[in-house]
């Protein structure tokens, strides 16, 4: 009898103790310092999205450990990257990206792709703005549209941080609908936001395109002129009168959406974990307000789900580039 209680019990404990095992694995936490880490410096899209990530999950005690925001500018991303992928599997390292992530490696930028990293969640997505100094003569898309029409050089656009960035491929794509060739446009890549913004407010450049999260102080002080954007309707908060390209007589759109990755090889208890943790973080009044506050659009997306998103993104941006002629890859 004695023999025949053990020979149950052994099956029995066997099982408690892999379930203990399980639920201590699905249970993962970060037993360390979080990085969030931004390919750019300070003050760019990337970067303030980050720092808003890591104030809301601190703020609202979302994660057990610090949040720092790691900063590692430079080759069009790729230093951040291999910084990422220098700490495979852990779910400590997170980065912050946005369509670069596919285009750069597309224009021969780097050549790690969005397969090398671990897709997370998908944030927000901003639309693309295009804007003037207020003493231009250019009053609206349409006019700025019709006279790329008649000759394509004849207006120069600042882009950052580089071209075929979103910012660059908005305006390609809204020209292309209007029968423009955007290949014969004069673009001039710039390697910030500010850098366009001061060649265009000195009279270098007629023109440039951005997020609005990177002008943000100019669009609230009325310091430049925007003439439409590549939304899908029209924006509210300081963009509210301003026309789509559609409206303009482009038929396009263009989002530059924001996301989070994590390094190659991470486990799906840590992407668990983070699912768990990012829906906690968009649903926060705080996140919401100011997601709205930078005139993007809530673009919610899980681990799994994000996966797919990125798969979508790079068979629809590689026909785009390979269109506009900017592939390489």
């Amino acid at each position: 009898m004695r023999h025949s209680i053990k020979s149950w019990l052994a099956p029995v404990l066997a099982a408690v103790v892999a379930l203990t095992g399980a639920a201590a694995q699905a249970q993962w936490v970060p037993k360390g310092p979080v990085e969030l880490i931004v390919s750019a410096g300070p003050g760019g899209g990337n970067d303030r999205t980050a720092r808003l990530v890591a104030k809301v999950l601190q703020d609202h005690k979302l994660v057990p450990v610090p949040v720092i925001v790691i900063n590692k500018p430079g080759a069009g991303g790729v230093i951040a990257q291999n910084y990422l992928n220098s700490h495979p599997g852990d779910g400590r390292y997170l980065m912050v990206v946005n369509p670069a992530l596919i285009t750069n490696p597309l224009a021969g930028i780097g050549t790690m792709t969005y397969q090398d990293v671990t897709p997370l969640a998908q944030l927000f997505t901003e639309y693309v703005v295009l804007i003037t100094r207020p003493g231009s003569e250019l009053r609206s898309g349409r006019e700025v549209l019709e006279r790329l029409k008649a000759n394509p050089e004849s207006l120069t656009l600042g882009v950052a941080p580089a071209l075929g960035a979103g910012t660059h491929i908005g305006i390609a794509m809204a020209a292309k609908a209007a029968g423009i060739d955007p290949a014969k446009m004069r673009v001039i890549p710039y390697t910030t936001s500010g850098d366009a913004m001061t060649a265009m407010m000195g009279g270098h450049i007629d023109l440039m395109s951005s997020t609005p999260i990177n002008v943000l102080p100019q669009l609230e002080n009325g310091t430049v002129r925007v003439l439409a954007h590549t939304g899908p309707k029209r924006l509210g908060g300081k963009l509210a009168g301003v026309p789509t390209f559609r409206e303009e007589g482009a038929n396009a759109e263009f989002g530059n959406w924001r996301g989070l990755v994590g390094p190659r090889g991470m486990k799906p208890e840590q992407l668990a974990f983070w699912d768990g943790v990012f829906a906690k973080l968009v649903a926060t009044p705080e996140w919401q307000a100011e997601v709205r506050s930078l005139l993007s659009e809530n673009l919610y997306l899980a681990s799994a789900a994000s996966k797919t998103f990125l798969d979508e993104e790079h068979s629809r941006l590689s026909k785009l580039l390979a269109e506009l002629g900017f592939k390489k890859k």
